[in-house]
Formats: structure tokens, C-alpha cells, sequence
């Protein structure tokens, strides 16, 4: 897995994990607003532009990215956060190793599967991968995400990038994943984010996962879309990062 770093590596260590289908530029501005006072690490999950191997499962990345928290930072860091199967690869990380982190921070991360949409995407994707070179196409389909039009090229030269293969995997990995029984007892103090425009998988996955674990806290943004909160709102995310580690 490959990364990108921003700060002193002398300051307190904070891990956030990109959306499927983005990469690193998916929290480039935060890390520009917090770099002064924390080492911030940008993992390039597998099987996305700029990773060094294809995309194998969210359990098998969760354990690759704690084998990098054990070499570089001692088993453990200040705070991780991630964005949908970012956010799942977070929790995953929890359930392998419940003191990973002091504080977790996970936006829209969905937990209940779908065996209907898992179904489809193969054959949906099967069909229309090609298009996804055609920029007039990829343009309409990143209007639909509600992402900041300046991202828009990292977003395109990525998405050309990203094998068939790789992409039917992580997306098929992310509509089947569900929260590890493991997870209960973590020890990390979370904040789990939530559009009020999201779809009600992701609503009802955060009221899940506030449900199996009684000590998060649940945070709902009032008009905000999927991906909202880190992709379009980099003062106001890394705001919540500062007061969730009480560095404000």
C-alpha cells in the first residue's frame, strides 16, 4: 500500500482513508488545514490510482494498514478516520485491534449488506465500464456525487485508472460488508458522521453502529450528501477533528 504524508512525522500521527472509486485528493484539503499540528497519512487503498496492488478484501486492507501503524508509529495512533468503504476499513481495523486508535471518526460507512445491489454490480459494471474514459459520461456521473466541481479532474484522470476488475471487487466488498462481533469492548472513543441527504443504508448503518457500540456518538449533517463532509467541507472536517481530539 502506498501513502501520502503531510507534516512533521514529529507530531501526532492522524491515518484518514479515502471513499471507493476516489483516493488521497479525497482529504488533500484537510490535510493542508491540519499538517501544522499533526503528521497526517493518507493511504492509497488497494486496487485504487496510485496503489501498488490490486483491491483484495476490506479485511486483508484493514490488516495491511495496521501492519504500517505497528512498523511506523509504535500499534497505535492518535486518530484514524474514513469515508464509506474507507470508513468500513476503519471499522474493520477496530475489530482487528481494539486500541488501534484514541478516536475514530467515521463518515457514512454502510454496515448492512445488500445482497440485491451486490448482485447487480458485476453485470452493471460489466456493461458499462468503458464509458468511464468517456469524459462527457464521467462528468455527468460526478455531478450525481455531489463532489466540489475543482476535483473534478483528479477525479476523472483517477477513475481512468481504476481497473474493471478492481472496481466490481471493492464495490461488491463494500454493499456485503457488515460490523464484526469483535468490534464490541473497542476502546476507541468514536464519532460517526452522517449526511441528512444519504440513502437510508447509510442512516440506518449509523444508528447500527451506535446501537452495537453505546458509547459512540452519532453526528447527522443537516443537507449534506454522501461524502459531503470530507470531500466538500475541509475547514469545518478538520474543525471536527480538533475537537474530537479537544485540540481546540
Amino acid at each position: 500500500m502506498n501513502y501520502r504524508e503531510y507534516g512533521s512525522d514529529q507530531k501526532e500521527p492522524i491515518l484518514l482513508l479515502h471513499g471507493g472509486g476516489l483516493s488521497w485528493w479525497n482529504y488533500r484539503e484537510t490535510a493542508e488545514r491540519l499538517q501544522t499540528d499533526f503528521h497526517i497519512i493518507l493511504p492509497i487503498l488497494d486496487g485504487h490510482a496510485g496503489c501498488d496492488r490490486p483491491f483484495s478484501t476490506i479485511e486483508e486492507n484493514a490488516t495491511e494498514i495496521i501492519s504500517f501503524i505497528d512498523a511506523h508509529f509504535g500499534a497505535s495512533v492518535l486518530l484514524i478516520g474514513g469515508l464509506s468503504l474507507g470508513g468500513q476499513i476503519l471499522l474493520e481495523m477496530l475489530s482487528q485491534r481494539r486500541d488501534l486508535c484514541s478516536y475514530a471518526l467515521v463518515e457514512s460507512a454502510s454496515v448492512i449488506p445488500s445482497k440485491l445491489t451486490n448482485s447487480l454490480i458485476a453485470p452493471a459494471f460489466g456493461g458499462s465500464y468503458g464509458l468511464i474514459k468517456n469524459r462527457g459520461f464521467a462528468k455527468m456521473q460526478f455531478n450525481t456525487l455531489h463532489i466540489n466541481p475543482t476535483l473534478f479532474e483528479d477525479y476523472y484522470q483517477d477513475t481512468c485508472h481504476i481497473k474493471k476488475e478492481d472496481m466490481i471487487s471493492f464495490m461488491k466488498a463494500s454493499t456485503s460488508y457488515a460490523l464484526k462481533d469483535s468490534l464490541c469492548g473497542v476502546s476507541s472513543e468514536i464519532h460517526v458522521y452522517y449526511g441528512s441527504r444519504e440513502t437510508g443504508i447509510i442512516k440506518r448503518s449509523a444508528e447500527r453502529i451506535g446501537k452495537e457500540l453505546p458509547g459512540c456518538q452519532l453526528h447527522s449533517l443537516p443537507g449534506f450528501y454522501h461524502g459531503d463532509f470530507s470531500l466538500n467541507h475541509a475547514d469545518a472536517y478538520a474543525d471536527a477533528v480538533r475537537q474530537i481530539v479537544r485540540r481546540v
